[in-house]
């Protein structure tokens, strides 16, 4: 029973570090068709946020839930503004371009912080099952992946601004003649999925070691269930994320964390394989 209860809590564990990791740039990529290459950043700039505004003696439940995604989704709206409206409809334009914002920030946040690792505490206690110990923020990174999901789905299929997103997305000469603006969509939607980065660094701050180049760690983890989630963000990155979690932490458990994220590209060069057009492509048609 104690190796049941703890494989499934490493395994929630890792479902929801991998929702958290993925949603901003699902909403980047899977609406907006723009490959971020400089999510990585994204989330170290969040992840930053929180150490800073802590060290300055804030909160830290408002330096990760407020401080972090606000932070990092103004530097989305300036970005998008800057020379992301200038390369829609140009991929390669906009890999080349983010990987060499991607290099800026890593260059920026090193002359001002130094490669040195900083840290947070964990704002909860722990808890044990059997020999086993845990931290019950773990427990909370769960709450918050069922709650994030939940709340984009609510924005995107339940709001005005949903509803425009969606439409402006499908067709923007189409909604541009009903009135809307989409480069002012296209602006909102780039900063929200930058704020959901920014919002997964800070949580993602106690639990990690915070330095420039910590973005490196994740980016590929990102894009490879991204793109096998296909183009639905909630259904088709919920489902990849639980897929690529429970095989991720299953193998960790049973021989090393190495092994666990070979399984992992393994399973997701298997999954691409088979269904190039992602999960939801296959699966979840016309969901969201």
């Amino acid at each position: 029973m104690d190796l049941a209860a703890v494989l499934t809590l490493d395994v929630l564990n890792g479902v929801a570090s991998l929702i958290l990791l993925c949603t901003g740039l699902a909403v980047i990529f899977g609406m907006m068709k723009i490959i971020n290459l400089a999510h990585g950043e994204f989330l170290m700039l969040g992840a930053y946020a929180t150490v800073v505004a802590v060290e300055a003696g804030i909160n830290i439940w408002i330096a990760m839930l407020v401080i972090s995604p606000v932070f990092v989704g103004l530097v989305g709206l300036v970005v998008e503004r800057t020379f992301i409206r200038l390369l829609y409809g140009r991929l390669v334009d906009s890999m080349l371009a983010t990987w060499g914002l991607s290099l800026f920030l890593v260059g920026l946040i090193t002359t001002i912080f130094g490669n040195t690792i900083k840290s947070v505490p964990s704002p909860l206690g722990g808890f044990t099952i059997g020999a086993y110990r845990s931290s019950l923020y773990t427990v909370f990174l769960v709450v918050v992946a069922i709650a994030l999901l939940g709340g984009l789905w609510l924005l995107m299929r339940r709001t005005r601004f949903g509803l425009i997103a969606r439409a402006t997305m499908q067709n923007p000469d189409m909604a541009a003649a009903m009135g809307v603006s989409p480069p002012r969509v296209y602006m909102a939607t780039f900063g929200l999925g930058a704020a959901i980065t920014g919002l997964a660094g800070g949580l993602l701050a106690p639990v990690a070691g915070v330095l420039p180049t910590m973005g490196a760690a994740y980016i590929a983890k990102a894009f490879i269930t991204v793109v096998a989630g296909g183009t639905s963000i909630i259904a088709g990155g919920a489902t990849a994320s639980g897929l690529f979690g429970f095989i991720n932490q299953t193998a960790s458990y049973l021989t090393t964390p190495v092994i666990g994220e070979v399984f992992l590209f393994v399973a997701a060069i298997i999954l691409i394989r088979l269904l190039p057009q992602g999960i939801s492509g296959r699966f979840f048609r016309g969901s969201l």
